[in-house]
């Protein structure tokens, strides 16, 4: 019974990264200056216990695994997959309409936007470029009979990844209930993005480092 508990949590952080996208599709920012509505409010926070749950299964379906010692390849596959499509998609929900707001004229026609989480769409694109970069490598050197285990930094990229997501949500929930240190907070959100995205960059050369030296390695082992 224990073998399947793993498994079941990955799942289960599926459904609850369906969920999130979800609560995030029906948000909806409709003033720059006075509060939100109170529908936003709630729908955000939901969101942010929801992701909070989906990190506390990542956490517990890799620990059972190794705890139980019941770590096989559907794990393997499908745990990582979970993690990348709930941090993909929740930046790309973050850099997408739902949460922009006119700057810097409103009454202009059309009007110019910008986003109120701080994530636009390069941003998006350094993230997705470089988890198809781990991929490519992984799997290139995985059939080559080559193990390619995950690494610190990738573990750190996560984690910083997860910690901006939640900072973003509680920024933009409460930005305007935060007399007085709104400015602070928006730093401390522009600077947890810039760090998730200097470590995403930083893991993603440190990644390909090690593939091109199992690239080479596998050409110097192979018959002549």
């Amino acid at each position: 019974m224990f073998r399947h508990v793993p498994n079941a949590l990955t799942l289960l952080r599926l459904v609850l990264a369906a969920v999130f996208f979800v609560l995030l599709s029906n948000y909806q920012n409709e003033s720059p200056t006075g509060p939100g509505p109170g529908r936003e409010l709630v729908l955000l926070n939901i969101a942010f216990f929801v992701y909070l749950l989906a990190l506390l299964t990542d956490f517990l379906d890799g620990y059972l695994a190794r705890r139980w010692n019941v770590e096989g390849a559907f794990g393997r596959i499908v745990d990582p997959f979970v993690d990348k499509v709930l941090v993909l998609g929740s930046f790309i929900f973050f850099a997408g309409k739902n949460f922009t707001i006119p700057f810097p004229n409103p009454t202009e026609t059309p009007q110019n936007v910008k986003t109120i989480t701080g994530v636009v769409p390069w941003m998006v694109v350094v993230i997705l470029a470089r988890e198809l970069l781990v991929t490519s490598l992984r799997g290139s050197s995985e059939s080559g009979g080559q193990a390619f285990g995950s690494q610190f930094s990738g573990k750190l990229k996560m984690g910083l990844q997860s910690v901006t997501i939640l900072v973003i949500l509680l920024y933009v929930n409460y930005r305007q209930r935060l007399t007085g240190i709104e400015t602070q907070f928006r730093i401390f959100r522009d600077f947890c993005i810039w760090a998730t995205l200097a470590v995403t960059v930083i893991s993603g050369l440190l990644y390909l480092r090690d593939g091109i030296v199992l690239l080479r390695r596998r050409h110097s082992e192979a018959p002549r």
